[in-house]
């Protein structure tokens, strides 16, 4: 098979742990045979420095060209001035949009190896394996924004459409799951969220009638997320909320560094088009420095081996090889304690490798 992929290494420690991705995912196409395309592009504060556009046209063509996207990261404080016309994050916000990748999955399973490093107390931990999944090209982020000398208004808008698709796609991912579905809202107060409800209402009951599902409001979710996380199989939700509900759920892996994710489009017939990069971001106070965890980005290339190419047991190897590498304690700074001393990124990547 043919794997054309765009890599876009983006900021901060991105070139660093997309280069050691791209080292596994060489190895995983020559020992099953597949051919390996792997283009580079610009995207975030390196192509507004090159370009003057965080997402320049020659990226778009690059991806638009390929069957998938490996990202790294965007943004610095390089770039941070909240005044500037050009962000290094609306490269990343356009990527989505020019794409139609909707739905953003977040799998959080702990490795039973790193609980210890994780700020929840194990045993909190224990059977906690979930999915989140967050609706990504509508609501507060993408709506009408609007400032003047005394005022800002920031326009929270969603249609039924991006709704249902959302919902319906992690309607079918809790049904090869547990069967469990949690909807995330605010319906108590905000009117786009009792919009969500009640199509999701009509959704779950009228298509996923072997679903149990629940309906709860977004500040609950966050307090359960902590308390009782093994309760949870599939959560969904919306935009915002989803960025910050992931972020909180990273925490009960032990580190931003052990996460990957995917962000997909329509599948149509076939297998949907995706980015795939890990949650955390561009960590610019230890760029350069060849420490950064590169395991979320590997474990990225795993989802994107199975989701956009349906190569499970290529997946499944690479998933494998992190598993063991960590088991065996070849762990970064993010997860080291006490007296215990923490690879590079080179050398994480060479413990994948050699487990693969």
């Amino acid at each position: 098979m043919k794997l054309q992929i765009a890599v876009l290494a983006g900021d901060g420690i991105g070139p660093e742990i997309t280069q050691e991705a791209c080292r596994v995912l060489r190895a995983v196409a020559d020992r099953h045979g597949h051919l390996l395309s792997l283009g580079h592009g610009l995207i975030g504060g390196a192509a507004i420095d090159a370009e003057g556009d965080a997402l320049p046209f020659e990226t778009i063509e690059l991806c638009r060209n390929s069957l998938a996207i490996l990202l790294g990261a965007v943004g610095g404080p390089k770039w941070s001035d909240p005044n500037a016309k050009v962000r290094p994050e609306q490269g990343l916000l356009a990527l989505r949009k020019t794409f139609g990748l909707f739905a953003n999955l977040r799998p959080v399973k702990p490795d039973p190896h790193v609980l210890k490093y994780s700020p929840i107390k194990e045993e909190y931990l224990k059977d906690v394996d979930l999915l989140v999944v967050r609706e990504l090209t509508g609501g507060i982020y993408f709506g009408d924004k609007l400032r003047d000398e005394n005022s800002a208004t920031d326009v929270c808008r969603y249609t039924v459409e991006e709704i249902e698709r959302v919902l319906r796609l992690a309607g079918k991912l809790a049904m090869g799951r547990r069967r469990k579905l949690v909807s995330v809202d605010k319906a108590n107060v905000l009117e786009t969220s009792r919009l969500w409800r009640s199509t999701a209402q009509r959704i779950y009951a009228d298509e996923f009638p072997e679903l149990e599902v629940e309906h709860i409001l977004v500040d609950a979710a966050a307090m359960y997320l902590i308390n009782r996380p093994a309760d949870f199989d599939v959560m969904v939700t919306e935009n915002m909320f989803g960025d910050i509900l992931t972020d909180e759920a990273s925490m009960l892996a032990g580190s931003l560094g052990m996460l990957p994710s995917a962000s997909l489009g329509e599948a149509g017939d076939g297998l949907p088009f995706g980015l795939y990069e890990p949650i955390h971001g561009s960590a610019p106070d230890i760029a350069g420095q060849g420490i950064a965890n590169p395991y979320a980005t590997i474990l990225s290339t795993a989802l994107m081996l199975r989701l956009s190419f349906g190569l499970e047991e290529e997946a499944a190897a690479i998933e494998a090889a992190v598993a063991a590498a960590v088991k065996d304690g070849v762990l970064t700074a993010d997860l080291v304690r006490g007296a215990a001393t923490p690879v590079s990124t080179v050398q994480a990547a060479d413990a994948v490798l050699e487990r693969l």
